[in-house]
């Protein structure tokens, strides 16, 4: 079983930065994949940034060269900072983790972007 803790929304103005965080517990491969995805009502789910045990990371078209996202292994902990922050970047953001062909996900944390 896997468990994953969100921390680091809020609410911040139009062009600042947030920094989240997700950790993850429990039974942890080496190999896996940990991300972020958001989801704003009525809308499905979609990915934001996602990144390997290896280091590969991978941006949606939308947030690429404004957020980073990265990760320490020795901590099984991910994070995704944010910068130039829109209006548009409000939604609830999820923390996400691959392995053995398997999902979890953490319980999400609010960003709020006002203009």
């Amino acid at each position: 079983q896997v468990q994953l803790v969100e921390s680091g929304g809020g609410l911040v103005q139009a062009g600042g930065s947030l920094r989240l965080s997700c950790v993850a517990s429990g039974s942890i491969s080496s190999n896996n994949a940990m991300g972020w995805y958001r989801q704003i009502p009525g809308k499905q789910r979609e990915l934001v940034a996602l990144i390997t045990s290896g280091g590969f990371a991978n941006y949606a078209s939308s947030v690429r060269g404004r957020f980073a996202i990265s990760r320490d292994n020795a901590k099984n902990t991910v994070y995704l900072q944010m910068t130039s922050l829109k209006p548009e970047d409000t939604a609830v953001y999820y923390c996400n983790l691959r392995q053995y062909r398997t999902e979890y996900w953490g319980q999400g944390t609010q960003v709020t972007v006002s203009s």
